[in-house]
């Protein structure tokens, strides 16, 4: 079963994540596997989670997630990362309150996850 385009696909494994894909209801859930985290961070590694919904590439990706929670260095959480949600899959996700600008038809899961990637490393 095909989840996610191809060069989505290609993109995770060019890029060595760990990762796994899974159908959560109407979504599609990504699951970055011990995704490391700067210096600025109490936390070295979390699950990072990020959810696909069903009308993608042309729907916007919104926020991201990770599992335990990550908190700034100085143990404070980091900008827009106090809320929790339970996921499908049962455990107790940190939500990252990021908007990432969105472009249909032009963003991709690269796009987004280099824009994640980003805001992570502003230690914010």
């Amino acid at each position: 079963m095909v989840l996610i385009p191809k060069a989505d696909e290609d993109f995770l494994q060019e890029k060595q994540f760990s990762y796994e894909l899974k159908q959560a209801g109407s979504e599609i859930h990504l699951v970055l596997r011990q995704y490391s985290f700067p210096s600025a961070y109490a936390s070295a590694k979390a699950d990072l989670l990020i959810t696909i919904p069903p009308a993608y590439p042309m729907a916007a990706l919104d926020m991201f997630w990770t599992c335990p929670d990550v908190k700034l260095a100085n143990g404070a959480w980091p900008q827009a990362s106090e809320h929790h949600e339970t996921k499908p899959d049962g455990r107790n996700w940190q939500r990252w309150s990021r908007h990432i600008e969105w472009r249909s038809g032009v963003d991709t899961l690269r796009s987004f996850i280099t824009a994640v990637i980003s805001e992570i490393n502003k230690g914010i």
